[in-house]
């Protein structure tokens, strides 16, 4: 199935994935928010050495993400461009940004557990802005868009 590269067609198709790029940064700004505005009565402190066990276990799991996003991403891509079928590349592209999205919203959630049970604002802030760091080198690119309508002219 060929599908033509229209620019204004192209641009229309990357608003959903910026879109959610968007709902990315709200819900950071969201788990923030709800952190200062409801403060100590959420928290459920745990024991300072379970804490940081926990703390470390997050910071890990969020390190070990952010490249496995990375390869999941670059996957779906590659796929996106050979696997046969009569799905768009519009939605093929859609899925590969939405799997990327919502692992790296995933690790800012961990700094707000971490609130929840019983650590500062830094913490929270540290997830927050590895999470937005995630949503900013895994954002949706015109380039790898084209690329996934070229392959799949292509073959």
């Amino acid at each position: 199935m060929q599908e033509s590269i229209d620019p204004s067609r192209c641009k229309a198709d990357m608003l959903l994935p910026w879109f959610l790029v968007g709902l990315v940064g709200l819900a950071l700004l969201a788990l923030i928010a709800t952190s200062l505005i409801s403060g100590e009565a959420l928290q459920q402190p745990l024991p300072e050495h379970q804490r940081i066990l926990v703390r470390t276990l997050l910071y890990v799991l969020a390190i070990i993400m952010l490249p496995v996003t990375n390869l999941l991403r670059y996957v779906q891509l590659r796929l996106a461009q050979t696997m046969p079928g009569t799905q768009p590349s519009k939605n093929r592209y859609q899925v590969a940004v939405a799997v990327s999205m919502a692992l790296v919203t995933s690790i800012g959630c961990f700094g707000f557990v971490m609130y929840l049970l019983g650590d500062g604002y830094n913490t929270l802030y540290i997830f927050t802005l590895v999470s937005a760091l995630g949503a900013f080198l895994y954002r949706p690119k015109l380039s790898e868009y084209l690329a996934i309508i070229e392959a799949r002219n292509f073959n």
